[in-house]
């Protein structure tokens, strides 16, 4: 089980209530179990950090980044704390808001495609 740091509890809450247009287009794609019947979560406290969407039966975190994670201070932090989920065992796949917005279907079937692939992995 991971650690839960319930000391981002009120953050998280927040986050899910302010979600960015390109978050919103993602969570209506993969909420209730629309793909393949994994469970989503959305703005999940993992460790010290709050992911944007989380699937805990397949190990997998979807990050979607606005323009400020090309920064050189958010690149590099984004590295890190990409480094510490990947240690705890979690998958994590970086998709950017315009990329969202402008190619959703591209998006979604990536996403597909990597949930798909942990059922081919598993038989």
């Amino acid at each position: 089980m991971l650690k839960y740091n319930k000391n981002n509890k009120q953050n998280a809450r927040s986050l899910r209530k302010n979600m960015t247009d390109a978050e919103r287009v993602v969570w209506s794609r993969i909420r209730r179990k629309q793909l393949l019947g994994v469970q989503f979560y959305r703005q999940k406290s993992i460790a010290d950090f709050i992911v944007d969407f989380y699937a805990p039966s397949i190990k997998l975190v979807i990050e979607i980044d606005g323009s400020q994670h090309y920064e050189q201070e958010h690149l590099l932090r984004d590295k890190q704390r990409d480094s510490a989920l990947t240690k705890l065992g979690l998958r994590v796949f970086r998709y950017d808001n315009r990329q969202v917005l402008t190619q959703t279907d591209d998006v979604i079937e990536s996403i597909f495609q990597v949930v798909s692939s942990n059922f081919e992995n598993t038989e």
